[in-house]
């Protein structure tokens, strides 16, 4: 009896019980929710007004759907090199370090710091000089998630158990208080972009949050969580990978839900709010008075951090994965002082380089996916045809953000494409490389 224990325990469990999974899919939703995400839905309903339900409906299939999949593809596949792999291992390795980059160092983790202390100045003294403080918080900031990493295969101890239980508690505070008393009316009339088709529109504003590219990095390190609770087969860790990305979406959906009507419910007292910060703030102000400001800095802080720790976590595993320069610890201390170096003196200079390099990838990296979804490995005959899909996707993406970051103003013949006012105009490229891949194939095929 106990050599069977011992055999069974060897070969781990084949899936999770149902507490350890939510752990994970908490856990997985922690790395996702950033205050990128926060900000989205509160602006969304005050400009829907009335069309909130159809817009956020729109808006959950893109922002939610997108990055789910995504984590369906990684857990498939194994890695974003794995999967890249089978375009081409050098597209593999280039298309791999700049999406970490991009979305690590040279943007989100920098901002993670600036947004957060964003929150938490109000409650400052007042006269204290911003530059010096930031300098402090920041420091503060990313020494605290700096430590925080150091066990990337241990996540779920405290963003499953903690600090996303913690920020979800906090969320549905808020939520709930202005349920319960309502601040304001929805707007009558819904606002642009939402006073035409409002779901097409609230897609749209899911697309531009890009948290393809985040899923992309976080798949991985779920994986490792899966298999230090316990689960050994690759299938079983796959399984595992997919039920955790659909709970933190339903976690996305629901707090999405719940911002929405935030927003809606604030859009007689500010119609005019050009940021959801400053929605949530004004709700927050409403229904808890002076505690409001804490709130807010409580949860923007703690989902900055849980971001900051994720991408750290996932970039350090990768680099010291796959360029074994320097072991772990050394990446993620590199990662986060160059994080904290950026936002306090290049982060606006960053930023123009950093953005137009996650437009160019985000194209790309959606039929990655679709590609790990439909297509199991190289041994199937449609290989040339996502080779072409890939390529003609990018050559218009990358194209496309070039201009749009460095030549804003001028005309491309890709602007007369099908839906590239939305800023999708790739779509009808990816589609004619498969296309003509399928065909040329076949054509080898019968020579």
């Amino acid at each position: 009896m106990a050599k069977r224990d011992q055999l069974a325990s060897d070969r781990g469990l084949s899936a999770l019980g149902a507490r350890d999974g939510l752990v994970v899919g908490v856990t997985l939703f922690s790395m996702f929710f950033g205050a990128g995400n926060l900000i989205l839905a509160p602006l969304l309903g005050v400009r829907a007004g009335s069309q909130t339900p159809e817009a956020l409906l729109g808006f959950i299939v893109s922002a939610v759907g997108l990055p789910v999949l995504t984590i369906a593809a990684i857990a498939l596949s194994g890695t974003v090199g794995k999967l890249a792999d089978r375009i081409h291992p050098i597209f593999s390795k280039v298309f791999a370090a700049a999406t970490y980059l991009a979305i690590g160092p040279f943007l989100a983790i920098p901002r993670t710091a600036t947004t957060s202390f964003e929150m938490v100045r109000p409650l400052l003294p007042e006269g204290t000089p911003a530059s010096a403080a930031l300098v402090v918080f920041s420091l503060a900031f990313f020494v605290a998630a700096y430590l925080l990493a150091m066990h990337p295969n241990r996540l779920t101890e405290l963003m499953g158990k903690v600090s996303g239980p913690t920020l979800i508690v906090l969320v549905v505070l808020l939520v709930a208080s202005t349920i319960v008393s309502p601040p304001g009316t929805p707007a009558a009339a819904a606002s642009a972009p939402y006073d035409g088709v409002a779901g097409v529109a609230g897609f749209v504003y899911g697309y531009q949050t890009m948290d393809v590219l985040a899923a992309l990095a976080f798949g991985y390190v779920i994986a490792m969580n899966v298999r230090e609770l316990g689960v050994r087969s690759p299938e079983g860790i796959a399984r595992q990978v997919v039920r955790s990305g659909i709970i933190a979406g339903v976690c996305m959906a629901a707090i999405y839900c719940g911002f929405g009507y935030l927003g809606a419910s604030m859009g007689s007292v500010v119609p005019d709010a050009t940021n959801g910060a400053e929605v949530i703030a004004a709700a927050a102000a409403m229904e808890f008075g002076g505690a409001g400001s804490v709130l807010v800095a409580a949860i923007f802080l703690l989902a900055c951090l849980n971001v900051c720790i994720g991408l750290i976590c996932s970039i350090s595993e990768y680099f010291s994965t796959e360029y074994e320069l320097m072991p772990y610890r050394r990446w993620a201390l590199a990662i986060a002082a160059l994080s904290c170096l950026l936002a306090n003196v290049g982060l606006t200079t960053i930023l123009e380089y950093s953005v137009p390099l996650l437009s160019a990838l985000y194209p790309i990296a959606i039929v990655l996916v679709i590609m790990g979804l439909v297509q199991r490995g190289k041994g199937h005959g449609e290989v040339v045809a996502w080779k072409l899909c890939i390529t003609f996707c990018g050559v218009d993406s990358v194209i496309v953000a070039l201009r749009d970051g460095f030549a804003k103003g001028v005309a491309l013949p890709f602007d007369l494409l099908p839906l590239a006012g939305l800023g999708m105009g790739w779509i009808l490229p990816a589609i004619l490389g498969f296309v003509v891949g399928l065909l040329a194939e076949r054509l080898f095929r019968r020579a």
